[in-house]
């Protein structure tokens, strides 16, 4: 809220536009004999290199299991040269969660172009 003045008010409302990526978990993230359970492979659809990979590290990894609960984790770091990710989630998934998809949180850029992703209404 910005004042102008004793009697004028402007309201700004701004609307971001948070973009969603795809992907499907292909395993967890393991040795000979050792699995860890909140470590995750995630294959993004539209990466397929490693540069490209570690432009999502940081960005929040959302899976939903069929009966709704959402089970949130973080992206750590890229995983082999063909644009496989690590995430590491709050708490351990579930076996069945294996080749299912899950969703990855884009937020807008920092960068100059920020008013292409920004919304601004003015009421």
């Amino acid at each position: 809220m910005l004042y102008y003045g004793k009697d004028e008010i402007r309201k700004f409302h701004i609307t971001i536009f948070i973009k969603m990526v795809e992907g499907k978990i292909i395993q967890f993230r393991r040795g000979r004999k050792t699995i860890i359970e909140k470590h995750f492979l995630i294959e993004v659809k539209g990466i397929s290199n490693r540069k490209e990979a570690e432009k999502l590290v940081g960005k929040e990894v959302i899976w939903t299991s069929p009966a709704g609960k959402k089970i949130t984790g973080k992206i750590s770091a890229p995983h082999g040269g063909k644009g496989l990710v690590r995430a590491i989630f709050e708490t351990g998934l579930p076996g069945q969660a294996v080749t299912t998809d899950v969703e990855i949180k884009i937020s807008p850029s920092t960068s100059s172009n920020k008013l292409k992703d920004v919304k601004v209404e003015v009421k």
